[in-house]
């Protein structure tokens, strides 16, 4: 079992930065590919931007050129460093994990979210 912890919402004015970081830990053979997703009220949960272990890459077309993603494995830790943000990116940031409990294993785990406001 994986456990995901999210860290570093919080209020930012437009145009501003914020760095999200997600901790894993727990008991688990290896972390495949790891991602955020963000939900806003009314809205249905999305895909912001994913990397594998081996640091490919996906962004979703609206933080193209704003948002970056990484990962360091040694620490089982990723993170989102966002720029330039908007009123529209205003939503709750979720951490995912495909990874395998065993060796011939797949579960998926998810973070309890960190709150992102863009306001000013």
């Amino acid at each position: 079992q994986v456990q995901l912890v999210e860290s570093g919402g919080g209020l930012v004015q437009p145009g501003g930065s914020l760095r999200l970081s997600c901790a894993a830990s727990g008991s688990f053979f290896s972390i495949n590919v790891m991602g955020w997703y963000r939900q806003a009220p009314g809205n249905q949960r999305e895909l912001v931007a994913d990397i594998s272990s081996g640091g490919t890459v996906k962004y979703a077309d609206s933080v193209k050129g704003r948002f970056t993603i990484s990962r360091d494995n040694a620490k089982n830790t990723m993170y989102l460093q966002m720029n330039s943000l908007k009123p529209e990116d205003t939503a709750v940031y979720y951490c995912k994990a495909n990874y395998s409990p065993a060796w011939n294993r797949r579960a998926v785990g998810w973070g309890q979210g960190t709150q992102v406001t863009v306001s000013s």
